[in-house]
């Protein structure tokens, strides 16, 4: 039997990742890494930077992206529900603005895997959740950009009931044709 279940998204490269979860009276076990299997469903990436976040009820975080020392991230919740978004901003791709939201909690223990060349963010549905994500280079801030969660043009779907709470950073955030991308 597979360690993870690789399931395809609407954005090429874009991976939603279904662990294998070993559960019983005591709890559960997963194994949320492992570079052999990795590689083998597709992603040879390096990780070099873990991250976590702690975020109420209605928080957007993003969408960001490092247009020098883009990060892939593989993402995962450990408590709560968010709503994980990826944004294709590579110019050749035929999917170029598109994105993909997928419902990550600690029940379904799901992962995101979402390549360098997107742009990544995050709505908390749960009272409150813990996010981890792993990176593939170091956070940069210099090179980090934000494109603008609300853009009209992207259309993205944050299934928000009332307003988010959004950091003024990311209130500032390019619409899309006015970021950078990549080529």
């Amino acid at each position: 039997m597979e360690a993870i279940r690789k399931i395809s998204t609407s954005l090429p490269g874009v991976i939603v990742l279904e662990p294998r979860v070993f559960a019983d009276e005591r709890g559960f076990f997963l194994e949320s890494y492992n570079e052999k299997t990795f590689r083998e469903l597709g992603i040879q990436e390096r990780f070099v930077q873990d991250n976590h976040s702690s975020s109420r009820r209605n928080v957007l975080r993003g969408l960001h992206y490092q247009i020098k020392h883009p990060q892939g991230k593989l993402v995962r919740v450990v408590e709560g529900e968010v709503l994980d978004v990826a944004v294709d901003l590579r110019r050749g791709s035929p999917t170029f603005g598109g994105w993909e939201a997928v419902r990550l909690s600690g029940e379904n223990k799901r992962m995101l895997w979402i390549p360098a060349g997107f742009a990544h963010g995050f709505r908390v549905i749960s009272a409150s959740a813990q996010v981890l994500y792993k990176a593939t280079d170091y956070y940069a801030p210099e090179h980090e950009r934000t494109l603008a969660w609300n853009d009209p043009d992207l259309g993205i779907n944050w299934e928000l009931e009332g307003g988010p709470i959004v950091s003024a950073k990311d209130q500032r955030g390019a619409a899309l044709i006015h970021a950078e991308s990549f080529e």
